[in-house]
């Protein structure tokens, strides 16, 4: 099981400061520039992580504002200290490197920068005497600047690109550069003079860059133990230089095998090069390959004895005359993956779970294309089969889709895979830590991609969890969320649906606060709107009922809510859809369930005193739809008005006389073993029926709902009764001249249950 340990004090701490910026770590210089405090002295240890978590905040959480200013706090190294930062995406501008030129930075990662320009070219400058790691994997125009700058307004109105590419930039001066990956440049860049200044590369990535010519890599044959070529495309030449690097240990040449046609096939010569000439191999990828001849052993041979990584018993022909199993082997989209014995540790692949995420794993980070269609293999494997590595996969899936927020492949798949990867069978394995990830990057997705299947994906998820415990720390966030996915101008019937559930979900059970915040972020008048759109559709679904349940929960012991309902034309919606579905007995059950509750508001029931209100309220006293619910909610709106006396009744027809009658019928046709199919978090607004002589009949419903409450469900509401004062309130009544005889019975009959449900459950233990 994955574990709950708390995060540790540096974690939370470096979140607070950045969550607090101003006031914490510095100030505000003109009300807009921040400003480190003077006193302050971080180590390199405490601002690399300032730095990286910053990053990771603006990249994953939605509710995290960046500050453009941020990088200033790290402007002066006598005070702060930067040695090894990853940045990525379009959170980092030309300004913002430039901040911090004056640093001494070991390992600078750049990825998918796309903001940057030429101008952090001449910045990196800055950085050469220490530079040890670059990567400027994606940063499209960083190689760009403009032309003529600060000359070329006018032309730039009618070309607003005005830019030029730069071809003299070299890496003169990076003495320590060892680690360099270039993956994803732009076409035209110059890489063989960009690069032949340095003399001792370790490792270098040049994906997606294609050259004719790769002889200018034997300069670093004595040095080179790290070459990625990927989606290169490779000739025999190319092949005739890489095995010249000698000193390789890991090698890439694999492709994306979907994105274009590519003429080089991997033949059984390729590969057996590969194994004499490369001796120090530990690491290859050939994933995506078609291979040309059959390198693998015969079937008779390859189903002989058990599974082995022992190279001398490998499948792949070449491959048995390795010295040693290979660390990795990537085989991802080949037919290599699905032989027998593969020598090697690790396999990307696509035969089986282990082989899909170590392909997920592999290729995160720069290859989304290759990612995505590896989560949709896990997905299938979740789906049909039963996932062995949960945890592992669950990790590697929020880190996909955290790596690629605007990704829709990605997003798709991922959260596809986390709805089978977080349902019932999994839940056991799962930490509460874990779970809230699960949460906030399912937000993340819905807030960032409003494609329908990412929606509906996403919306699906939510629903495997305990709702509102599981989703209450992001509680405000998710409603807002889901209401704005329910804007009745959305014609996808699924989400609605869902949505409109998991909104019913979120503000039931809930306490009043929450329903009140929930209610201003318009909950009540998007109900409202879907009920309308409903209505002139002459539809009754689940959306429509489920819309009435949410309005019902949303307004439980929530005055503000419940004047919204009457203010948005509630009342005519509830004799509207009374008319047009008379026959929907769950709908009516919910309508007179929230119109309960608005009666429990003494400030609103003079807004329900009409002539049309109460005969509605009266004629569903005879109702039977579902059990004893709609004329029991009717019966109880009409207690609350019977309460306010005789001189609130301001109607002529029908009489109170007559109405009260009915009632008294209604309450002595229920049975009072009737299960019930509601749920009373108080009993406070029945309660405060019980001391007065206005209303017999309104006293003796509220006993009635007592009686059988805690006859049918004694273990929950014997104590919710007792422990709201029910009982003295109850013994009181007895004794007043005005309650009903039958009323009293019932009373002493409530109780005597409360009393033997103490004595049975009384604590003897000593």
């Amino acid at each position: 099981m994955a574990s709950d340990t708390p995060e540790s004090l540096m974690a939370l701490c470096t979140d607070f400061c950045l969550r607090n910026l101003d006031g914490t770590l510095g100030y505000l210089l003109d009300k807009e520039t921040l400003r480190l405090h003077p006193d302050i002295f971080l180590p390199s240890e405490i601002c690399d992580r300032l730095v990286n978590e910053y990053v990771e905040l603006v990249n994953a959480a939605c509710n995290f504002e960046p500050h453009e200013s941020f990088f200033s706090l790290f402007s002066d190294p006598r005070s702060t200290r930067l040695t090894r930062i990853h940045l990525r995406e379009d959170l980092v501008q030309d300004q913002d490197l430039e901040a911090i030129r004056k640093q001494d930075l070991v390992e600078l990662y750049l990825t998918n920068c796309e903001k940057l320009s030429a101008k952090s070219l001449q910045t990196l400058r800055s950085f050469s005497h220490t530079l040890v790691s670059l990567s400027l994997f994606g940063c499209a125009n960083i190689f760009y600047e403009e032309e003529n700058p600060g000359g070329c307004e006018d032309e730039c109105l009618v070309n607003p690109t005005c830019q030029v590419l730069v071809k003299d930039f070299t890496f003169e001066g990076f003495s320590r550069l060892r680690f360099l990956n270039l993956g994803r440049m732009i076409d035209g860049v110059p890489v063989e003079s960009l690069l032949r200044p340095l003399s001792a590369l370790a490792a270098l990535d040049l994906s997606g860059i294609q050259t004719s010519d790769a002889a200018f890599l034997t300069q670093w044959k004595d040095s080179l133990v790290s070459l990625v070529l990927y989606n290169m495309d490779l000739s025999d030449d190319h092949i005739r230089v890489i095995v010249q690097l000698h000193k390789l240990r890991h090698l890439d040449i694999s492709r994306d095998r979907l994105s274009s046609y590519y003429k080089f096939k991997l033949t059984r010569k390729v590969l057996s090069l590969f194994v004499q000439k490369l001796g120090n191999l530990m690491s290859l990828d050939i994933s995506g390959h078609m291979v040309l001849e059959n390198c693998s052993v015969s079937k008779m041979d390859e189903e002989a004895g058990q599974t082995s990584i022992e190279p001398s018993k490998s499948s792949i022909m070449p491959f048995r005359a390795l010295k040693r199993p290979l660390q990795f082997l990537g085989l991802f989209e080949t037919s290599l993956c699905r032989l027998t014995h593969i020598p090697a540790y690790k396999v990307s692949g696509d035969k089986n779970e282990e082989q899909v995420l170590n392909a997920i794993e592999a290729y995160t980070e720069h290859r989304p294309e290759i990612t995505s269609r590896a989560i949709n293999l896990l997905f299938d494997i979740a789906r049909i089969e039963r996932c062995n590595q949960l945890l592992r996969a669950l990790k590697l899936v929020i880190t996909a889709l955290k790596c690629h927020k605007y990704d829709k492949n990605i997003q798709v798949t991922g959260s596809a895979a986390l709805f089978y990867l977080t349902n019932s069978e999994y839940r056991s394995e799962q930490s509460v830590k874990l779970r809230r990830q699960v949460i906030q990057v399912v937000l993340n997705g819905m807030e960032s991609y409003q494609e329908v299947t990412v929606q509906r994906n996403c919306c699906l998820t939510l629903c495997n969890f305990s709702i509102p415990e599981e989703l209450e720390f992001q509680y405000r966030r998710v409603n807002e969320l889901l209401l704005s996915i329910l804007n009745p101008t959305r014609q996808d019937e699924s989400i609605q649906r869902i949505a409109v559930h998991l909104c019913n979900a979120l503000v039931c059970q809930v306490d009043n606060d929450h329903k009140e915040a929930v209610g201003k972020m318009g909950f009540v008048v998007t109900m409202l709107k879907l009920i309308q759109k409903k209505l002139l559709d002459k539809i009754c679904d689940q959306v429509m009922e489920f819309s009435w349940s949410a309005l019902w929960n949303i307004t439980d012991e929530t005055p503000d809510n419940c004047e919204m309902f009457l203010s948005f034309n509630g009342m005519k919606l509830f004799l509207d859809c009374l008319k047009e579905f008379p026959e929907k007995q769950e709908l009516h059950r919910n309508m007179l369930g929230l119109l309960g509750n608005v009666a429990e508001v003494k400030e609103l029931r003079p807004q329900l005193m009409t002539s049309q209100f109460i005969s509605v309220f009266s004629n569903l006293l005879e109702s039977k739809a579902d059990g004893i619910e709609v004329s029991y909610n009717a019966c109880g709106v009409l207690s609350h008005i019977m309460f306010d006396g005789p001189e609130a009744w301001g109607i002529c027809e029908p009489q109170r006389e007559e109405v009260e009658e009915r009632m008294w019928a209604a309450i002595q046709s229920w049975d009072i073993n009737s299960r019930r199919n509601i749920n009373y978090r108080s009993f406070e607004p029945i309660l405060r029926l019980l001391p007065q002589g206005i209303s017999p009949v309104s006293q003796h419903w509220a006993t009635w709902a007592l009686y059988n409450l805690v006859s049918v469900y004694p273990d929950k509401y014997c104590p919710l009764l007792i422990k709201e004062g029910g009982m003295p309130l109850l013994k009181n009544m007895i004794k007043t001249a005005t309650a009903r005889q039958e009323t009293k019975e019932m009373a002493r009959k409530v109780i005597e249950h409360c009393g033997n449900f103490k004595e049975e459950n009384m604590d003897t233990s000593r």
